[in-house]
């Protein structure tokens, strides 16, 4: 097991400067469980390049545990949802306000309306053919909130979701009866459905919305049934064979004010103020949007925040935190629990540090995953170090900093984590990068689960080809 002096090492995952030496498991808190659609499971952010420009990556993924392929009707963005996800610049980061946000509005139509087939008619060879009865389109908005400016950025189409023999192309040999095929280390050879589905908006913004396979993995059971952790080879991935409907866009640095900047990022759905149901026809919507859901660093809310304010949690920005929240970072209940039930302290305040954890404040409060823009492009995963096609990119580690996964920082001359919590990757292991913070017993700890069931695209959108609803494994299997 790999080892370190933590206490350094997480002060590193922040900024190891000259001077210095959600995920989740998607069911966050009680009242957004019901509401699958506007449900945020996880959020990402981090530095990446195109045709020599930098830019910073973010995806918003919703509706958790989507089961691959079912039928008469399917899992789907909301058109009653607004989705954002908000950059904070300047002072704004540690202030916990969004500076510009990202709006994405979906609309839904049907080329036939007098079938049971709501999706798939047939064959789907093309994004939007007439094979695709039920097609969305959405619209991405950038609001500067400086200025109270407002533009939007262009439009974008929804490719359908892995349903098997619907849709060939996502799938290995083009064939519906196989796996999805694993994710790719170049722009050519992505599927096809997910190549013309990629939106290229104004200012050189890219977006894509669509099915994607959940990259978030852990062995979440085990963690909530008394942190009975399982080992390895015995530990099951949680979220193995289900998919996630996932947002991606890509914002130019150039546009946010260059690179020499650390930014913040978080994300937020929300609803109509009210919702008037009818005896016939769709319900109506009337009012402002109010806001139901809520997420930044993965954990934070689940795994720290009590029940008391998990609701007010995902109704709430960050800019409350430090004065309603912090108190779950400064003396997180996890690290009783550890002690308790792991290390078998029968009165669970050692060894592991419960009290006065500012190091965790200095990550969780406020609730924004911070990123240093003036980093090279974040190294990334794609299907592991000995995948044949798609390898993971050298130097990159599951753990970030604890796995010595670090980049050189031109904003402080020294170096900063690779992944999480500096901005976070598909493919960071923020369980155990979580847990051995908050242990900081100079070990490495986790629950036994490293890798994701499906290998990740290198490039955008990055989040790995949804599963096949008609062959695909869960928890391992």
């Amino acid at each position: 097991m790999t080892r370190f002096i933590l206490g350094a090492a997480l002060a590193a995952s922040v900024a190891l400067a000259p001077t210095a030496a959600r995920a989740s498991s998607h069911m966050d808190a009680p009242l957004i469980t019901l509401d699958d659609a506007a449900n945020t499971t996880d959020v990402y952010a981090f530095v990446s390049s195109r045709g020599g420009a930098k830019y910073l990556t973010t995806a918003l993924a919703v509706y958790p545990f989507e089961e691959p392929g079912i039928g008469p009707n399917k899992y789907n963005f909301d058109d009653n949802v607004l989705y954002e996800i908000h950059v904070s610049l300047g002072d704004d980061v540690a202030k916990g306000l969004p500076t510009i946000t990202y709006q994405f509005q979906f609309r839904t139509t049907f080329r036939n309306r007098a079938t049971i087939l709501q999706s798939y008619l047939g064959v789907i060879n093309n994004v939007g053919d007439p094979a695709q009865n039920l097609v969305q389109r959405y619209t991405v908005t950038k609001i500067d909130r400086r200025d109270g400016s407002r533009k939007v950025l262009g439009d974008g189409i929804v490719p359908p979701n892995n349903q098997g023999n619907a849709t060939p192309r996502y799938n290995v040999g083009d064939n519906g009866e196989n796996r999805a095929k694993d994710g790719v280390a170049t722009e050519d050879a992505l599927d096809r459905y997910t190549t013309q589905a990629i939106a290229d908006l104004r200012g050189d913004y890219r977006a894509f919305a669509g099915q994607r396979d959940d990259g978030f993995y852990a062995d979440i059971q085990a963690v909530f049934d008394l942190l009975k952790l399982r080992g390895p080879g015995a530990a099951q991935d949680a979220q193995g064979g289900f998919n996630v409907h996932t947002m991606a866009l890509d914002i130019p640095v150039s546009d946010l004010g260059g690179d020499l900047q650390r930014v913040g990022v978080f994300a937020t759905t929300s609803r109509r103020r009210v919702t008037i149901l009818s005896e016939i026809g769709d319900p109506a919507t009337l009012g402002g949007f109010v806001q139901v859901g809520r997420q930044g660093n993965p954990l934070f809310c689940e795994a720290l925040v009590a029940i008391a304010d998990k609701d007010r949690y995902n109704r709430t920005l960050p800019v409350v935190d430090n004065f309603l929240f912090r108190k779950y970072a400064t003396n997180p209940e996890l690290a009783v629990l550890l002690n308790l039930l792991v290390l078998g302290d029968p009165e669970g305040d050692g060894p592991i540090k419960t009290t006065n954890r500012t190091d965790l404040a200095g990550i969780f409060i406020p609730d924004l995953i911070k990123v240093d823009l003036s980093t090279p492009p974040a190294r990334l995963a794609g299907g592991g170090a000995s995948h044949t096609t798609n390898p993971d990119d050298a130097g990159f580690s599951r753990l970030s900093v604890f796995g010595n996964d670090v980049l050189p920082s031109a904003l402080t001359g020294g170096k900063v984590a690779g992944g999480w919590p500096n901005g976070r990757r598909f493919g960071d292991d923020v369980v155990d990068i979580a847990v051995t913070a908050v242990g900081n017993l100079g070990q490495v700890l986790g629950d036994n689960v490293n890798q994701n069931d499906i290998a990740y695209n290198k490039v955008f959108p990055y989040a790995a080809t949804p599963l096949n609803g008609r062959t695909h494994p869960h928890h391992g299997q």
